[in-house]
C-alpha cells in the first residue's frame, strides 16, 4: 500500500474529569484538579496516532464537526500534523463531546456522550473521486446515527458505505463503541460482511458474537479463538483482532490464531487509559498498511497502546514507530 489511509467517523472533544472513584447511582464523588479538554473519538485519536507513528504517511480525515469553539480545538489539533488532509471534514451544527469520568482509584473511565454533528455523517461526506487511498478505517459503529440507520438492501447505511469503498478497491476497517444494550445484533453484523480488518475490544466482541469473553472477574482467553472464528463467519475477510488490557488476540483468514501479551509496565507508569484502544487500533492499521505480518502488527498495536498509557490524554503519549518498537522491546 502506498496511497495513504482514510480515517472517518467520530470527531469528539473529550472533557476529562479526574474523580476519586465512580459512585453508585444517587451518590457523590469528588472531582480533583486536572480537568482537561482534549480531542477524542475514532477520527481524531486514530489519525493523530498514525501521524505520530509516521509523519510521512498520507492521511485523510472524513467527518463532521460543528461551528463552535470545540470545532476550533479539533481543527487546531489536526492542523499540527502536516500529513493530515482535512478537506473531508464538514462544519455544521454542534460538535460532539464526551464527558469522561476517569477514576483515580482503578484508572477506569466512564463516558457520557453527546452525538452532535457526528450523527449526520453519511455516504455524502465521502467524495470518492478525491479519496484515492488504499485503506479506510471508520468508527464507531453504534455512535454514528445516520450510518447506523437501516438500509433495505445492505442492512445498514454503514454496510452500504463499506461496500462502495470496496468496489473502489479500498480495504476497509471498522471499530465499534462499547455500548450496553441490544443494538449490536441489529447494527453490527450487516457491516461485518464488508470488512477486511475488524479491530475491537473484548466487550464489543462479546456483544457482537455472543461468545463470553469476560465473566466479570477475568478475561476468558480460552474463548478468544471461538470469538474470532465467529467474526470471520459474520463476514470479516482478512484480519479479526480483539484487544483487552491483557493483550491482543487475532486470527487471519487462514485460521491462524495469534496472541501477544500486554507489556509489563513499571509501577506508576499508567497516567490514564483514555484512547488506549484507538492507539492499539492505529498500531495494527499501520502494520497492515506497511505489509507487516499479523503477529508483527499486533506487537505494534500493543506497543502503541502502552505508549499512550503514559499520558492522561488520548494521543499525547504516542511516539514514532521506531520509538514505539524500541519501547516495546525494552519492556518485554
Amino acid at each position: 500500500m502506498s496511497k495513504g489511509i482514510c480515517i472517518a467517523g467520530n470527531a469528539i472533544v473529550d472533557l476529562l474529569y479526574p474523580i476519586d472513584e465512580y459512585p453508585n447511582e444517587g451518590e457523590l464523588t469528588t472531582i480533583r484538579d486536572g480537568i482537561k479538554k482534549t480531542t477524542g473519538g475514532a477520527l481524531c485519536n486514530v489519525i493523530i496516532d498514525l501521524a505520530k507513528l509516521d509523519p510521512k504517511l498520507p492521511l485523510f480525515a472524513v467527518g463532521q464537526i460543528g461551528t463552535d469553539d470545540n470545532a476550533k480545538l479539533i481543527k487546531e489539533k489536526l492542523s499540527e500534523y502536516s500529513n493530515i488532509n482535512m478537506e473531508g471534514i464538514k462544519e455544521k451544527g454542534e460538535t460532539s463531546f464526551t464527558a469522561v469520568m476517569s477514576s483515580l482509584k482503578n484508572k477506569q473511565r466512564t463516558f457520557f456522550q453527546f452525538r452532535g454533528a457526528n450523527a449526520e455523517i453519511c455516504e455524502e461526506h465521502f467524495d470518492w473521486d478525491k479519496l484515492n487511498v488504499d485503506l479506510m478505517h471508520i468508527g464507531y459503529i453504534l455512535l454514528l446515527d445516520a450510518l447506523d440507520a437501516e438500509d433495505e438492501q445492505y442492512g445498514t447505511k454503514m454496510a452500504r458505505l463499506l461496500t462502495k469503498a470496496k468496489e473502489r478497491g479500498i480495504k476497509t476497517s471498522i471499530d465499534i463503541v462499547s455500548e450496553m444494550g441490544n443494538r449490536f445484533k441489529k447494527i453490527v453484523p450487516p457491516a461485518l460482511k464488508y470488512v477486511d480488518y475488524c479491530i475491537i475490544n473484548e466487550i464489543e466482541a462479546q456483544q457482537a458474537t455472543g461468545v463470553l469473553l469476560h465473566d466479570g472477574t477475568r478475561l476468558l482467553k480460552e474463548n478468544m479463538k471461538k470469538a474470532l472464528e465467529e467474526l470471520f463467519s459474520m463476514g470479516v475477510s482478512t484480519w479479526a483482532v480483539i484487544h483487552a488490557p491483557e493483550g491482543g488476540y487475532a486470527m487471519d483468514k487462514s485460521g491462524e490464531y495469534i496472541e501477544i501479551d500486554s507489556l509489563r509496565l513499571p509501577d506508576g507508569y499508567i497516567k490514564g487509559t483514555v484512547g488506549a484502544g484507538d492507539a492499539f487500533c492505529a498500531g495494527v492499521l499501520y502494520g497492515a498498511y506497511k505489509g507487516m505480518s499479523l503477529a508483527e502488527s499486533l506487537k505494534v498495536g500493543v506497543g502503541t497502546a502502552a505508549c499512550s498509557l503514559s499520558e492522561e490524554g488520548s494521543t499525547e503519549g504516542v511516539r514514532s514507530f521506531e520509538e514505539t518498537m524500541q519501547f516495546y522491546n525494552s519492556m518485554r
